[in-house]
């Protein structure tokens, strides 16, 4: 599933589609009305957190990647498109796998730019209330949750979590306040580094934990383990990352009832 980091990348190549008109729309989507596409202005793309936008006229798309989905411009892959939009001037946009949806087209309305990470309006002292509004969250769900963390996925989510040291099963409650700053300054921080990474080519060669099978700083092995609520596969140091669970230390049964490997 692309992280938020990498739709910001669909949206900057999309923007010189801005202002052309959509001559041809066709796809297998059902959700949308294809067929009322044709003639009209596409005045604007944008992106919230895994989600990519397509301003027009009388109503927005929105493009949500799902785990396979994908995309081509001005080319096409050997598979029938979720929809396809052939502009005034022989450009293609062709989304593949993908969940397409029609929203208003008011995107202010619609979407709260302060819970983007990769957003100008990010405001991390409302991430801070969101999280202190969930106590008994854990840090690996916390991280996961679109309403808090607009853009992060599993790979920011891991890597963030050993940036800061702290483990996977943490509880927000229990996070020192610096701890939990670091947790939301992290988030955005990692973002950009991923987009910067993305773009030069480089982005797996700077993981520290996820998918990996040793830790750099302590140089035993990893855990990875399928934890919390999301169930998302987590990689984490049992040494240097610190579970803050109010606990001593010691993990309720409900949180480890997932499968564990080393």
């Amino acid at each position: 599933m692309p992280e938020g980091p990498s739709i910001v990348i669909l949206r900057e190549l999309a923007e010189p589609f801005e202002g052309k008109t959509i001559a041809h729309a066709s796809g297998n989507s059902k959700t949308i009305h294809i067929d009322e596409l044709e003639g009209q202005p596409l005045l604007g793309v944008a992106s919230w957190g895994k989600h990519f936008l397509l301003r027009l006229a009388d109503r927005s798309l929105r493009v949500h990647f799902l785990l396979f989905g994908s995309y081509r411009i001005n080319e096409r892959k050997d598979a029938v498109p979720r929809l396809q939009l052939t502009f005034d001037d022989g450009d293609e946009l062709n989304f593949y796998a993908c969940s397409v949806k029609e929203i208003g087209d008011d995107l202010d309305s619609e979407y709260d730019w302060r819970g983007d990470v990769m957003n100008d309006a990010w405001d991390p002292a409302l991430a801070r209330k969101k999280l202190r509004a969930h106590p008994a969250m854990l840090a690996c769900d916390a991280l996961l949750d679109q309403d808090i963390f607009a853009g992060v996925g599993n790979i920011i989510k891991n890597e963030v979590l050993f940036r800061i040291r702290v483990h996977p099963l943490s509880t927000i409650a229990a996070l020192p306040a610096p701890k939990l700053r670091a947790l939301v300054e992290q988030a955005r921080q990692y973002s950009f580094d991923f987009l910067e990474w993305k773009k030069a080519g480089t982005l797996k060669a700077h993981w520290l934990a996820h998918a990996k099978k040793t830790c750099p700083r302590c140089h035993i092995a990893l855990h990875k383990a399928y934890l919390g609520k999301t169930g998302r596969r987590s990689f984490f140091c049992p040494r240097c990352q610190k579970q803050y669970d109010g606990n001593d230390g010691l993990s309720s049964p409900d949180h480890n009832n997932t499968k564990e490997t080393a």
